[in-house]
């Protein structure tokens, strides 16, 4: 007894000290009917003491007492903290209930004011979570400590951003600013907005306002509504994967879902379930909710724990979760954010009935209620029986790194035997979110378990029939100071990647939404821009130049020809001023010279674009996410590929096996493997069919015969290959499981890299299967009759690393099955052979293995293959050398200072000397489909090809050769591991010798020192190289590389760069790339999401690139020369008229005449060019070197554009000049103040003349598109027939500029042709001349 507890007095004896409690008098434990005074419940007062302390009980593990709930009509009557075991002390109150005498100061009851004192059911009640302190965790940019979510603690962790998936590129109030000023700060925007705005002023006002300000609204309108679509549709699929759902544990404390009031003076006494001795009941009614509180204070005065929550399930959407939230997870799950992982354990062997009951729905959201006290909580267990794995997971992280091979992870120890109920007693101290995928440190504490009601905590009797049963330990007190245990990588998930083992996971998130580390690793969405847009507003200028002069030259040529005494005023300010007036207004009659109809035309050939691009079946799937840049397919000079699941499968197969003087490959070669495997270890007839398990012992080729009839070669073959496939089933870090598909039950492997999985998968394919392994033994089965022939037990494993490039493990051969282990101890079985196997890279297995004369030669055929190779070594150790090896390598362990450098000395000075080279083994990755005629076809257009992959560098060398990206007599040079600054430019001198024929190969630690510290000196040599690879690149780096390539390129506007990945990984390079491609495949959307265009294969990009990609780019440059054509015609015959006129800044065109022309009247068939193809798809495939010409941009350079200025020239002075000639009656200034006979004259003429003049011009535009079109299209010539019908018809509308009785007259037509046919007939010739003269390659390739 404590001192607490000495002063009172002893308790008086039980009345129910008798052994069973099966019948109780609910009137003996009614504080009214019994006339004894009993202490009462520290919270309802409930008077149970004596029943709970009197007497002998049973232990509290074997039989559940029974408890009864008392309707009491009082005030609460409250435990006294001081008290403890005994009875308490109590003061009648007013109506003869009994209320305890405190004498605790800070009694909450004491402390509460008004009618709440007499309240019952009023009592606060404490969170079973601990509140962070205000200032623990103020910062969420530095540091976090995290708690389990508690339902009673408020907003927790709201300063958190929330977990949401964000691809949209406009906020609702950033989209206008945004997109109007991607609009504006082009020059011929922003020039057609200044002359808009002058038709304000009514002395520059030149017809209709509308007539300047309309076009520039529809043009902004259409372009703004495109970028609205496309970003909605950005946001759909981001909504989309945010409201992907996911099971969340959601902790409830006790008394909120146990018992209550059900109204009345009721009582029902029932029973419980039976459980292993002794019975329970329950009473439920008016003080049903009391039941909670008499268990958990005999539960703590028991020393046995009570659950702090109920915990039920919660599906949430992936928006909605927050730090501090557990989720539960199950294989293949994405993980929605950073998380630790506190709890895995195996879903083969827990019941899901035992684990999991549905309950009620509430909100809509779907619960389910998991029955996790301490006797229901799930069984640790793993992919393994054995005890002492638990805790394990594996994940893929090839779509947050690249890297193929799975992540073991592990849940921390502290929490692996914590039930669920107990979460919320954690606490996770974390650093300050981080891009370092790789780095991790943080803690986990394990908080007492909270007193109730704040009393302090009295220590358990310990009655001599309670007993600790052997299976579990006992339960610290509640005042023991918290757990901890340290957190690294290995206790960590990120977000976007894939629980891959069969296990269930509880994971606690760290970090969300823009905090994870993927998010951090990725650039922000940014508005990109076609060259196309940059060329043509290169040109815009230009004209905007030309308009410019052509106005100062006409405003000065009327200065100088006009006499002094006509001026209309004779002061230096009125002639200013007539002077500016002038110039602006002839700026706006010749800003048709920079046509505004150019963006709407264009802006509509790109929606066709990218219909044509979705509805191609020869690339099925394709989504264009990005309309605005389908031109820029047809100038790509760099395409930054990944490799895992782009350029590969992720799939492996094992190809090859060489043993030295024999290799086998093929079907037949694999054949003929199984069968000596099944004559060592099948079984029956030639095989292993006695009892006992093979070791490697047992010389001789097989037993019982197998080897009879065989030449000493093909024995001594035999055997080497059996010694092979037993080391390659032995030596790996695979797991089996089994999984349930669709009913039936498979075997599944899993491992941290998927060679191992390919390698394991052979071996069962030619007759030894890996049938269980846990952290101390592997067993082998034979396929054909299922029996176990080879068991080891497990004595070390060096895991590989990327400095090691090497695997091994250390293994006793056991001769007889567990069971049978007692033949061993009587003696007839001895210790096993310990044998060390071995497999790595050829690079370092070469210096370890046995002088041998074939290794190089196999290993490097394998390679110029594309395999990825492995080489395979033994060594069998004595009893005495083995106990060397172990004494030194622990030792070593013990060690703190270098460590890891020791451990490595003693196995290479132990075991890493003259192996047996058992072997050379050959694995496949395989390629997507037609990956090697893809690369082949886009390196002879002229693309240079980067491959960035987060994978190995062995890896990245493998795929290149296999894939053909590099070709086989093309060297490699490789750097890695180059952290010196001072060394980094040394290493890439090699390259400067034969830029043009050598390809570079670089690891992500190399790339950093160099992107750091030399990064032009870098880039400039790389791009002067057919090929890079960057093995463990970062998305960092990624981008990185997409941006210096742009600001480095000698291009004038920077290289078109397309990258291309299927992972989130990928995102940063895709965003930072002037063209975004995204693979949309089984390992997510995340790529395909944020890229421009969404493919579902890498071998659709040819097709993209080369046919869709060629025609964007001749077709809108073609497109954009014949708007600004018909731009620059208008204007010089409206210059033409001007000089006519007496150099007036009088409009020749007016009002609908001049929209006219621009739109219905010569728009379609302009824009069926968009329908134009110069070659057809099969050439385009059987000539890449086309595409090479396209990056020169020669359809829309200067010396093309100064050709069609040229033509426009010409055509607008004939066309002008030649109808001002050609009409009689015509008189200079026909729209002068003049009156009388003389001025209807001239006005008819006037109209005459505008009626031969604007018709030729139609004609002559629409005759310009027909000699333009290559390949006619049944759109194209519906739209010029149409034209020219729209034309004639329209002219009964047109009498407000016409002479409509001139139509009527021979005059006018033969007028019109002869303008027409001077204007449009040489520009025809001269075309044809050239092309005769110089023809360009499509027509070469066409034969025409």
């Amino acid at each position: 007894m404590n001192s607490a507890n000495a002063y009172h007095k002893p308790p008086t004896p039980d009345p129910y000290a008798d052994d069973d409690d099966d019948e109780l008098d609910l009137n003996e434990l009614d504080p009214v009917a019994t006339s004894r005074r009993a202490p009462v419940s520290h919270d309802y007062g409930l008077p149970l003491r004596p029943l709970r302390y009197g007497g002998r009980r049973r232990p509290r593990e074997a039989d559940t007492e029974d408890l009864g709930a008392l309707i009491d009509g009082g005030d609460e009557a409250r435990r006294d903290p001081g008290y403890g075991e005994e009875h308490e002390g109590l003061l009648p109150t007013a109506n003869g209930s009994a209320r305890r005498l405190s004498l605790d100061p800070g009694d909450s009851r004491a402390r509460r004011k008004g009618i709440s004192r007499f309240l019952p059911f009023t009592t606060t009640t404490p969170t079973s979570i601990a509140l962070p302190s205000p200032t623990s965790d103020s910062d969420a940019t530095t540091s976090r400590i995290v708690h389990v979510a508690a339902p009673k603690q408020t907003a927790p962790h709201t300063k958190y951003p929330p977990n949401t998936i964000s691809n949209a590129k406009y906020t609702p109030w950033s989209f206008l600013p945004r997109t109007l000023w991607n609009e504006f700060k082009f020059f011929f925007n922003l020039y057609f907005l200044l002359v808009a705005l002058s038709q304000i002023v009514p002395a520059l006002r030149i017809g209709y306002l509308s007539t300047y300000v309309a076009p520039l609204a529809f043009v902004v309108s259409v372009t703004v509504g495109k970028e609205a679509v496309d970003d909605l549709g950005r946001r759909r699929r981001d909504r989309l994967a945010n409201g992907e759902g996911y099971r969340v544990l959601r902790l409830v404390e006790g008394e909120d879902e146990v018992g209550g009031v059900t109204g009345g003076n009721k009582r029902k006494v029932g029973k419980t379930e039976a459980r292993k001795r002794g019975k329970r009941r329950r009473v439920e009614g008016e003080g049903g909710g009391r039941v909670a509180e008499a268990e958990r204070e005999e539960e703590m005065v028991e020393g046995l724990e009570m659950p702090s929550t109920r915990v039920t399930e919660v599906v949430k959407a992936s928006k909605d979760l927050k730090v501090g939230d557990v989720i539960v997870l199950g294989k293949d799950e994405r993980l929605p954010a950073d998380v630790v992982i506190l709890k895995s354990f195996s879903t083969e062997q827990i019941t899901p009935a035992a684990m999991i009951e549905t309950a009620e729905v509430e909100s809509d959201t779907t619960l389910v209620e998991t029955n996790d006290s301490p006797s229901s909580a799930p069984v640790n267990e793993t992919t393994s029986d054995d005890p002492s794995a638990g805790g394990e997971a594996f994940i893929r992280t090839d779509q947050l790194d690249g890297e193929t091979d799975w992540k073991l992870r592990l849940a921390s120890p502290l929490v692996q035997n914590l039930p669920a109920s107990e979460y919320g007693r954690l606490r996770v101290t974390a650093g300050k979110p981080d891009s370092k995928v790789n780095e991790f440190a943080g803690t986990i504490e394990l908080l007492p378990k909270p007193r109730i009601h704040g009393q302090p905590y009295d220590p358990p009797i310990v009655k001599p029939s309670t007993r600790t049963s052997s299976h579990q330990a006992p339960l610290d007190p509640p005042s023991q100071e918290p757990k901890s245990s340290p957190l690294n990588i290995d206790n960590t998930a990120w977000a976007n990647t894939v629980l891959a083992s069969p296990t269930t996971v509880h994971a606690l998130i760290l970090y969300t939404g823009p905090q994870t580390r993927s998010a951090l690793s990725t650039s922000a969405s940014r508005s990109k821009t076609g060259l196309l847009e940059h060329e043509i507003n290169s040109l815009t200028k230009i004209l905007c130049a030309l308009t410019a002069t052509l106005s100062l030259v006409l405003v000065l040529l009327e200065t100088f020809a006009s006499p002094p005494t006509t001026s209309p005023t004779s002061d230096a300010s009125g002639k200013g001023q007539k002077w500016f007036v002038a110039f602006t207004r002839f700026l706006i009659l010749f800003s048709t010279i920079v046509p505004i109809s150019l963006r709407v035309n264009l802006d509509m050939g790109k929606s066709v674009y990218a219909f044509l691009i979705q509805r191609d079946t020869g690339i099925p799937g394709t989504v264009v996410r990005t309309s605005t840049i389908p031109e820029d397919l047809g100038r790509v000079e760099f395409l930054l590929t990944d490799k895992t699941g782009t350029l590969t499968r992720n799939e492996m197969v094992m190809r090859r096996v060489h043993v030295g003087s024999v290799g086998y490959g093929g079907a037949e070669g694999m054949e003929e493997v199984g069968g000596i495997v099944g004559q060592v270890f099948g079984g029956g007839e030639g095989g292993r069919g006695g009892e006992g398990l093979w070791t490697p012992g047992q010389v001789g080729f097989g037993s019982g015969g197998a080897g009879q009839g065989t030449t000493r070669t093909r024995r001594e073959i035999g055997a080497r290959l059996r010694d092979l496939v037993v080391a390659l089933a032995v030596c790996h870090n695979v797991t089996p499981t089994i999984e349930d598909a669709e009913g039936r039950q498979s075997t599944a492997y899993q491992a941290s890299s998927p060679d191992e999985v390919a390698i394991v998968q052979w071996t069962e394919a030619v007759g030894l299967r890996l049938a269980h392994r846990d952290r101390k033994s592997i067993s082998l089965q034979s396929t054909r009759d299922g029996r176990v022939v080879i068991k080891v037990e497990i004595l070390h494993v060096f895991p590989f690393t990327s400095d090691s490039k090497r695997m091994g493990i250390v293994v006793r051969f056991l001769r007889h099955i567990p069971d049978d282990r007692k033949r061993a101890v009587e003696g007839d079985d001895e210790e096993g052979e310990i044998v060390f196997f071995q497999k790595g890279a050829d690079t370092v297995m070469a210096s370890i293995v046995a002088a041998n004369d074939w290794l190089d030669e196999e290993t490097g055929n394998m390679a110029r293959e594309g395999l990825r190779t492995l080489v395979i070594g033994r060594k069998a150790l004595s009893t005495t050398q083995y106990v060397a090896f172990s004494s030194a390598y622990t030792a070593a362990a013990l060690t703190l200072s270098n460590r890891d450098a020791g451990m490595a000395r003693v196995v290479k000075q132990h075991l890493e000397t003259n192996l047996d080279l058992l072997g050379v083994t050959g694995v496949e990755d395989k390629l997507q489909p037609n990956v090697k005629s893809s690369l082949e076809l886009l390196r002879n257009a002229g693309i240079k090809i980067w491959m960035l992959t987060g994978d190995k560098v062995e890896t990245a060398r493998c795929i290149a050769i296999s894939s053909k990206l590099v070709p086989r007599n093309q060297p490699i040079h490789t750097i890695t591991n180059l952290s010196t600054p001072s060394t980094a430019l040394s290493a890439l001198e090699p390259l400067h010798a034969n830029p043009a024929n050598t390809a570079l190969l670089i690891d992500g630690s190399s790339l950093a020192t160099y992107l750091t510290h030399h990064p032009r000196a870098f880039i400039l040599t790389a791009l002067t190289l057919p090929c890079l690879i960057a093995s463990r690149c970062s998305p960092s780096q990624k981008a990185a590389l997409a941006t210096l390539i742009r600001a480095h390129s000698p291009s004038s506007h920077g290289a078109r760069i397309a990258a291309i990945g299927d992972g989130g990984n990928d995102v940063s390079m895709i965003c930072a790339a002037d063209i975004g491609l995204g693979i949309e495949g089984k390992e997510g959307r995340q790529a395909s999401l944020a890229a421009d265009f969404s493919l579902t294969q890498f071998s659709h990009v040819t097709k993209l690139l080369l046919w869709h990609g060629r025609n964007s780019y001749t077709r809108s440059a073609k497109l954009a020369l014949f708007v600004m054509h018909r731009g620059l015609i208008i204007s010089v015959c409206q210059t033409v008229f001007s000089v006519a006129s007496g150099y007036e800044p009088l409009a020749l065109y007016r009002d609908w005449l001049l929209v006219g022309y621009a739109t219905v009247y010569t728009m379609f068939p302009v824009f069926s060019l968009v329908l134009d193809r110069d070659v057809d798809e099969g050439v385009a495939r059987l000539y890449p070197e086309l595409y090479r010409e396209l990056r020169l941009g020669r359809a829309l350079g200067y010396g093309g554009f100064g050709v069609w200025v040229a033509v426009s020239v010409w055509q607008g002075v004939v066309v002008q000049g030649g109808s001002e000639f050609l009409v009689p009656g015509y008189l200079r200034g026909p729209s002068g103040g003049s009156t009388g006979n003389t001025g209807e004259v001239s006005a008819v003429a006037f109209r005459r003349m505008v009626m031969v003049s604007y018709t030729a011009l139609i004609l002559n535009e629409v005759l310009m598109v027909c000699s333009e079109i290559t390949t006619w299209h049944p759109i194209m010539i519906c739209s010029v027939l149409g034209t020219l019908g729209l034309y004639f018809g329209s002219f009964p509308f047109l009498g407000g500029y016409f002479d409509l009785a001139y139509l009527l007259e021979l005059g006018f037509w033969w007028r019109v042709a002869a303008v027409t046919a001077a204007s449009w007939g040489p520009v025809v010739v001269g075309k044809v001349i050239r092309r005769r003269v110089r023809p360009p390659s499509a027509r070469k390739v066409r034969g025409v």
